[in-house]
């Protein structure tokens, strides 16, 4: 069989999307290594806390730069920095599980490098509905923002495939409405931080973006605003 007729069973990762779960994966499996002494010596066992003291983002601290008006660059790159330090193995297992679904999705469409737009912007994003909104005490850690993010970005998708056959766009929410049910039940039964706001928070500027960033999006706004 010639090789120019082969078709792999299964379409492979977008290499930005396995770049970047395996970035995710990679961190957590440092933290876990050195914890238990495998590398980096003595120093290797807070390698997770400093992780979280130094890259997490701080409501506290966005307060005291909006207060004082300045910026420094090791805190305002916290907004960027706190999806890639997980609380937990569970959690980055998580991550990078739904980075792999969703993230091969939105890639396949929107292209790798607009991909990645959409998770980082979408972490700023998720960080500052949890500030504003809520004003915890809390910092933020873990990359479902972001991941939400990515979860909107395919809800557009689904919005707009809906539009073009006349089916109702309401059920491309269901996804979305599915896991923030699952999240409040877990919150009801275990407690723990409101971080929920900040994976809403996420979920809506993935969507919002995927108007501009999606092929021919950003034209079509330009057309449209020109029409008017």
């Amino acid at each position: 069989m010639s090789s120019e007729h082969y078709v792999p069973p299964v379409n492979p990762l977008p290499p930005v999307v396995a770049a970047l779960a395996l970035f995710i994966m990679g961190i957590e499996l440092a933290f876990m290594l050195g914890s238990k002494g495998l590398i980096g010596g003595p120093s290797a066992v807070g390698w997770r806390l400093d992780a979280l003291r130094q890259y997490s983002f701080s409501p506290d601290i966005l307060d005291w730069m909006i207060q004082n008006g300045r910026w420094p660059i090791e805190h305002v790159i916290r907004f960027v920095t706190y999806p890639f330090v997980s609380r937990s193995f569970t959690q980055a297992i998580f991550v990078c599980v739904f980075v792999l679904a969703m993230g091969k999705m939105v890639a396949e469409v929107f292209g790798g490098i607009r991909m990645l737009i959409i998770f980082v912007l979408s972490g700023v994003g998720g960080a500052l509905a949890y500030a504003l909104l809520l004003n915890p005490t809390y910092p933020l850690i873990g990359g479902f923002p972001p991941v939400y993010g990515l979860i909107g970005a395919f809800t557009w998708l689904l919005w707009k495939k809906l539009s073009l056959v006349g089916e109702n766009q309401a059920r491309a929410f269901q996804l979305i409405a599915v896991l923030m049910g699952i999240q409040f039940l877990f919150r009801l039964l275990f407690g723990g931080a409101p971080d929920w706001i900040a994976d809403l928070g996420g979920f809506a500027t993935g969507f919002g973006l995927s108007f501009i960033l999606a092929p021919g999006g950003w034209a079509r706004i330009v057309g449209r605003i020109r029409r008017d």
